[in-house]
């Protein structure tokens, strides 16, 4: 049975991999050796799993198939592994976490340090990426995420909050006007970051119902840093985080506006699956990070925006 599991081990992670070579750096055994369990498994099943030529490897249908279940057999077999160990009080074994870029750079990587500084047992991944990720389908352990969840099968504990927000540079303002509300976007230079969301527009909350408005930006990026830095040279009005302005804001470099326009903060979570027992690990992690962390950023002092200019929030903006 032992080395059944080994050639499912091996076949993923040349599938996750595209290479046997890769597989075995992973695997920490030698190329041959993952050859050999795939071979094996494929001359059982009666099944080619893996089309292999001299540049790549890649899935045959049967194998596509194959790996779904591979890896669901793969969890269930880490679940019962995960749920003998967490009897030990100690974290120990590898932890794999996610995080969106921006939050994860910002904060969740000097969380993590500080856990491996404290848990000499434990070894980490960070995974950095703003696109949604399958936790049960990449082997991750738990991710931060950041707005309301809409897997129900997960487990949510909450470690802080952000608002979403409207900023530009008092230069700009004092030159463009300040708007007042979204019908005074249309003389403005706007500027939209694309990774807080594809769509070009924005919604307003304003009216109590939200309204979502498509938007012409001038400058359009899909780097929240990009935006930013824009915005900061007096490129126009910009939306994003709040925490991912809270620098920018401290200084006096932006200002908020339209905050009566505002959606209600966003919870910033961890999550993992609830199909899984929660291990020492994780449980630690989080308890750090609820001991001695302050995520909410709802509330940052910021300058205080130049007055609002009637003739100038009916000019186009320069």
């Amino acid at each position: 049975m032992t080395d059944r599991f080994d050639a499912m081990s091996a076949f993923v992670a040349v599938a996750d991999s595209e290479g046997f070579a890769p597989a075995a750096r992973r695997l920490g055994v030698s190329p041959s050796a993952v050859t050999r369990l795939v071979a094996g498994l494929e001359e059982r099943l009666g099944l080619r799993l893996l089309q292999r030529t001299t540049r790549r490897v890649a899935l045959t249908d049967a194998g596509a198939r194959f790996l779904m279940r591979a890896r669901r057999i793969l969890a269930d077999l880490r679940e019962a592994e995960d749920s003998a160990a967490a009897e030990r009080s100690t974290p120990a074994g590898h932890l794999v976490v996610a995080a969106p870029v921006a939050f994860g750079r910002l904060h969740v990587g000097p969380l993590v340090c500080d856990f491996l500084g404290q848990h000499l047992g434990v070894t980490a991944e960070l995974t950095l990426s703003d696109r949604y990720i399958d936790l049960l389908e990449e082997g991750v352990d738990v991710a931060l995420r950041i707005g309301h969840l809409s897997d129900s099968t997960l487990v949510a504990r909450r470690v802080g909050e952000t608002r979403r927000v409207w900023v530009a540079a008092p230069s700009y303002l004092a030159r463009a006007g300040m708007p007042a509300s979204p019908d005074d976007l249309d003389a403005h230079r706007l500027i939209h970051c694309s990774a807080l969301g594809g769509e070009r527009a924005w919604t307003f909350h304003g009216s109590g119902t939200p309204e979502t408005r498509a938007i012409a930006p001038r400058y359009v990026t899909n780097s929240v840093d990009a935006a930013l830095w824009h915005a900061g040279q007096g490129g126009g009005i910009t939306s994003v985080l709040l925490y991912q302005a809270e620098e920018a804001l401290r200084s006096g470099r932006l200002v908020t506006l339209m905050e009566e326009q505002e959606a209600a903060p966003l919870p910033i979570q961890f999550v993992y699956p609830s199909a899984r027992l929660l291990s020492a690990k994780v449980r630690a992690l989080v308890d750090l990070a609820l001991a001695t962390r302050d995520w909410r950023f709802t509330d940052v002092t910021a300058a205080s925006p130049p007055p609002r200019s009637r003739s100038a929030r009916r000019a186009p903006a320069p």
